[in-house]
Formats: C-alpha cells, sequence, structure tokens
C-alpha cells in the first residue's frame, strides 16, 4: 500500500472521538464531499434495511449512478456492512 495512503488510514484510525473525526474530515475534504459522504452512508444504511432503489432514492439525494456503486458495495464489500454494524453495537447515530 502506498505510504500516504497508509498514513492518512492510520491518522483516521487514531481517531478517538466524533469531534476529531469532524475536525479532521472539515480540514482535509469540502463541505459538499462530506455531505456527499453522508448521502452514501444514508443510502447503505437504507439499502441495508431491505429499502428498494425507489425507497432510497425517496428519501436521500443520491444519483442513481452513485446508488448502484453503493449497491454493489453493499452487495460484494464489506466496508459499509462493518461501518454500520459497528455503529449500531455502540449506539452511535447512523
Amino acid at each position: 500500500m502506498d505510504e500516504k495512503l497508509q498514513a492518512l488510514y492510520q491518522v483516521i484510525a487514531d481517531l478517538q472521538t466524533p469531534e476529531e473525526v469532524r475536525a479532521l474530515f472539515s480540514d482535509l475534504c469540502t463541505h459538499k464531499e462530506i455531505e456527499k459522504m453522508a448521502e452514501r452512508i444514508q443510502a447503505a444504511k437504507l439499502l441495508l434495511e431491505g429499502k428498494t432503489y425507489q425507497q432510497v432514492m425517496a428519501q436521500s439525494n443520491i444519483s442513481s449512478a452513485t446508488l448502484s456503486r453503493v449497491s454493489r458495495c453493499v452487495q460484494y464489500g464489506d466496508g459499509y456492512r462493518r461501518l454500520l454494524n459497528q455503529s449500531e453495537d455502540t449506539g452511535s447515530p447512523s
């Protein structure tokens, strides 16, 4: 793995509180980029709850192309599942 990417992942992994995450993301990303990431997380949560594409699109501000990508990640990846299961286990809002 590229050293720069490894360093980024390590910085994120070392964060302890939602406020630290917010501060870092607000320095690293534009407000729009953060909103788009939040939309993807919301869409993944809805898909994992069994919602249809139409229901997800009605409840979020996500494009069909992005929803398709999120859906593939939910079906074949494990990042969203891990993230959302972890937040449910800790009681964090998702």
